[in-house]
């Protein structure tokens, strides 16, 4: 079975987030989808390349999410989303997904 690989659940998740909790109306839900995809990108980095590596790249999620925020006040909600998205995605596959 073929894997989605970790940066693109994690860019994915915080993508689709946002998306659900905009359209939906529902923050909650979005909250879900963003905890689901962290959580199963969490553990695709941890195979891929270690349990620091994973804490790491977790770390990064978060900081992603709390970071668009008050990024979007300055650059508009969607910029903010996908430039996140796209940072987190670039350094899971620099730092786990190549390594597969």
């Amino acid at each position: 079975m073929a894997r989605i690989p970790g940066a693109v659940v994690a860019a994915g998740g915080l993508v689709g987030g946002y998306s659900v909790a905009r359209f939906t109306k529902k923050r909650p839900l979005g909250g879900v989808v963003l905890a689901a995809a962290g959580s199963l990108a969490a553990r695709q980095w941890r195979e891929a390349a270690g349990a620091k590596t994973a804490a790491a790249l977790s770390a990064a999620y978060v900081a992603g999410f709390a970071g668009s925020h008050p990024l979007a006040k300055k650059v508009g909600a969607w910029p903010s989303v996908l430039g996140v998205a796209g940072a987190v995605g670039v350094a899971s596959y620099l730092l786990a997904d190549r390594h597969r």
